[in-house]
This record gives structure tokens, sequence and C-alpha cells, in this order.
């Protein structure tokens, strides 16, 4: 792979930096800026080679502008905000650009070229700039203009974030050291079926929570009350019988607007399951203090529903555990934001369905632009 350190003489040009700055905002204000502060690192190595760096980066679903998240970058570093794409008023201030200067365009998702991956919409921003740099992994795995098509127009290269990443999720499945255990949360199935099937293979155990839990104790023939489920056949009941897999002992439920912990099987019609419970932490909490590797994808519980108790413990859990830790997923990565434990583990991946992608298959569309 292209690495951004590689780039002989960077002096003057315009380097194009696909960021990804799609952060919570709320009432105008930046909620986590946990993604802008991983990309400083290549900003600030850029800037000191006084090249001129673009940053582009989408937000929400289009329509939003990208100011909000100028304002907190300007915390860090010295930005211009650009209210613009490819027009005139984007074209000018890149062309105006100083050594050294960084400046921020708006919204990619604000033209439709982008989620279609418009040719002429790459080649629109292509023609701005000299070199492409990808340091958005956590986006990586889409197929979007500024992630595919560019780096076919222009000498592109992977930022340090990226690099570290790729780094750091292979350890997953590139002789990873034993004992190795795998946490995996979260809500959508289908997506987290392949990562079942290869780390049933790949690590010594498999700790399943968060909605996935609910399919497995369905297809135990077990009530799950009006819990998430996924209707599709899945033929999960292999799995159960895999002696690696384990499946939660309790649940923390909803009833009558109380949360009470209960046994797995006792789950009623009337209740929805929202967490795992107590017993199931601390069944787990020795296999975390032996492991020597411990991957994390995906919460454990609805944390945003009161749900957030057995994934704060089991994180405090793997923090003060001695083993090599990787978490990765939006939903944990905002939670131990919340928490400020960010430098407690090994390693914390930027990415959301781009780390489920990665530890799946090994790479990403974006990724094997760059080779």
């Amino acid at each position: 792979m292209r690495k951004i350190k590689l780039i002989k003489n960077v002096k003057g040009k315009i380097v194009l930096l696909r960021v990804d700055f799609n952060v919570p905002i709320e009432d105008g204000k930046v909620e986590d800026d946990f993604r802008i502060v991983k990309a400083l690192p290549t900003i600030r190595f850029l800037v000191k080679k006084n090249a001129k760096v673009v940053l582009i980066t989408h937000l929400g679903k289009g329509g939003e502008s990208l100011a909000p998240v100028a304002k907190v970058l300007n915390e860090f570093i010295k930005v211009k905000f650009v209210p613009d794409i490819v027009g005139k008023e984007a074209q000018n201030a890149v062309k105006n650009m100083q050594n050294g200067e960084v400046i921020l365009l708006e919204n990619l998702r604000n033209d439709k070229g982008e989620q279609e991956c418009s040719k002429i919409f790459a080649m629109s921003l292509a023609k701005m700039a000299d070199i492409y740099v990808n340091e958005a992994f956590s986006v990586s795995h889409r197929e979007d203009a500024s992630i595919v098509l560019l780096p076919k127009i222009l000498p592109a290269y992977a930022g340090l974030q990226l690099e570290e990443e790729i780094k750091n999720l292979s350890r997953a499945f590139k002789k990873p050291t034993h004992p190795f255990l795998f946490i995996l949360g979260g809500a959508k199935f289908s997506t987290k079926m392949p990562l079942i099937k290869k780390y049933l293979k790949l690590a010594d155990r498999v700790f399943i929570g968060g909605a996935l839990l609910n399919d497995f104790l369905k297809a135990e023939g077990y009530s799950v009350g009006k819990s998430l489920v996924d209707d599709t056949n899945y033929h999960i009941k292999k799995f159960i019988k895999n002696k690696k897999l384990i499946l939660p002992v309790d649940v923390v439920v909803t009833h009558q607007d109380k949360l009470i912990d209960k046994k797995a099987n006792e789950v009623k019609k009337d209740e929805n399951i929202l967490d795992i419970g107590s017993k199931s932490v601390s069944n787990l909490a020795p296999l975390i203090k032996n492991a020597k590797l411990i991957i994390w994808n995906g919460p454990l519980g609805k944390y945003e529903e009161g749900g957030g108790v057995a994934t704060e413990k089991i994180l405090k859990l793997v923090a003060e555990s001695k083993a090599e830790s990787i978490i990765g997923g939006g939903d944990t990565v905002a939670i131990i934001s919340k928490m400020k434990m960010e430098n407690k583990f090994s390693f914390v991946s930027t990415g959301g369905g781009a780390t489920v992608d990665f530890l799946a298959y090994g790479t990403l569309p974006g990724i094997k632009m760059l080779k």
C-alpha cells in the first residue's frame, strides 16, 4: 500500500485529504471530536512539509454544513472553512492557498455526485489538486466518489491513521496471540454473521451480546419478548453447538417501567431485553483476565435506553487487563469517548461499519485503491 511518508516532495503541492469528520452534532455543537483528533497527525505532517492541504469530508446524509466542525478543528489547527465544494468559491480558495495552509471544503454529500460515485464530480475535485490522501478509514467501506474514484485520477496514498487501522485490526486474523477473546455486540445480524463464522475459527472464545443475542436466545427456543430480532434464517442453531461460543446466562429487561435482571430463559412476552446481566459480566471477567488478545466490536446493550451498564463494566475490565485490546464500532467508541477512556486500550478504531467489514474480509474498497 502506498503510504504518505513515501511522497518524495510535497512542498507547494495541493493535497486533497479525504478525512471522516462525520461527527455527532447537537444544537450546532460537535458532541464528540474523536475522529477529528485522530486525523490531526496526518494534517500536521503535511503542513510541516509545506503542502497545501484541502480537507474533504461528508457529514450526515447531506444538507448539513461543516461550519461547526471547522470551529472545533480550529481549536487544534488553523483552518479556513470554505462553504463550497467544487464551485468558483472553492476553486479560488484553493488557487490562492499558501504553502502550509489548510482549508476545509463543504460537506461532500451536499453534492449528489459523491454518493452516486459520479466521475464528473470526482474529476471536478481532482482538478483542484496534485495528490490524494485517504485518511478516512471509517468510510472506506463505501464506494463513494471521494473514496474509490479520486485515487484512480490522482497519485494516491494512505494517511497515518489509515495505516494504524490496518496494522492493528489485522492483528485479529494475522497470527493472533492466544488466548484470544472476541466480544461481539451490536444489532445488525446480517453484517455480523461473517464475523461470527470467521472468529469461531480464529478465536478461543466468542462472546455474544447486544441485539445479536436476541436471535441466539430465540434459536434456543427462549422467549425474547418484544426485543429486536432478525427474521432471516441464519441457521443459528449450528453455531450454538460450538463450544467456543459464550452466551449470557442472564439479561436486563424492562418490566413495568423498571429495569430488572433475570435469567435468559425467563423473559416474558411483554418484556424487552436491554442489556446483559450481572452474572454474565462475572462469568466473562476471568476470560478477560486470562486473555492475551481481546477484540471487541459493538455495544452489549441499548445504551441510549439505559442498557449500557454491562458495556461500561466490561470496558473497565478490559482496560484493567494485561491483554492487547482492540476496540471498534461507532457506538462502542462513542461510549469510550463519554467515559474518557480512549487511552486505556491498545487501539481504538475510528470505524463502525468499516471496522466490521475489515475484520470480516481483511480489506475495504478504499484500501484496495491504494495498492
